[in-house]
C-alpha cells in the first residue's frame, strides 16, 4: 500500500513529486508510481547543468517490468543528482520521498509549482484512477 504522499510536496499527473525549498526544488517519483513500476533496477540521472522543460523527460527508471520517463515537475536548472542511486536503484521503492529523490533542480518560475497539485488533490487524483 502507497505511504501517506507529505502534504509540503506538490505533484504532477504523471507521479513525480516535488519539494520547492528556496530556489531549489527537489523531485523524483511518487510511491504511487514506484508501487506500479514494482522493482526498479536502474536511474538514468541528467548531467549537471542540464535545463530542464516543466512535464519534458528528464530521467528514466527502469524497472523488471519496464522503462518509463521520468517529467521534470518545474522548470529549471539540473545543480544535483542522487549519486546513490547509480548503485542503489531499489531506494527509490525503499524510500521515494526522502532517499529515493533522483534530481535538484535550481527553479526558474516558481509560478509553476503552484499549478501542481496539492497532496490532497494528488490522493483524491490516485483514487481516481
Amino acid at each position: 500500500m502507497a505511504k501517506e504522499n507529505p502534504s509540503d510536496n506538490r505533484y504532477t499527473r504523471e507521479h513525480e513529486w516535488v519539494k520547492v525549498e528556496g530556489s531549489i526544488a527537489t523531485m523524483g517519483i511518487t510511491d504511487v508510481a514506484q508501487e506500479l513500476l514494482t522493482d526498479v533496477v536502474f536511474v538514468e540521472l541528467p548531467e549537471i547543468g542540464k535545463k530542464a522543460e516543466q512535464m519534458k523527460p528528464l530521467c528514466v527508471v527502469e524497472s523488471v517490468k519496464s522503462a518509463s520517463d521520468v517529467f521534470a515537475p518545474v522548470s529549471g536548472e539540473v545543480v544535483e543528482v542522487n549519486d546513490e542511486l547509480k548503485n542503489h536503484p531499489e531506494l527509490v521503492n525503499q524510500d521515494a520521498f526522502n532517499k529515493g529523490w533522483m534530481v535538484k533542480l535550481k527553479v526558474k518560475d516558481k509560478d509553476e509549482v503552484n499549478k501542481l497539485m496539492t497532496a490532497e488533490e494528488y490522493d483524491s487524483f490516485t483514487k481516481e484512477s
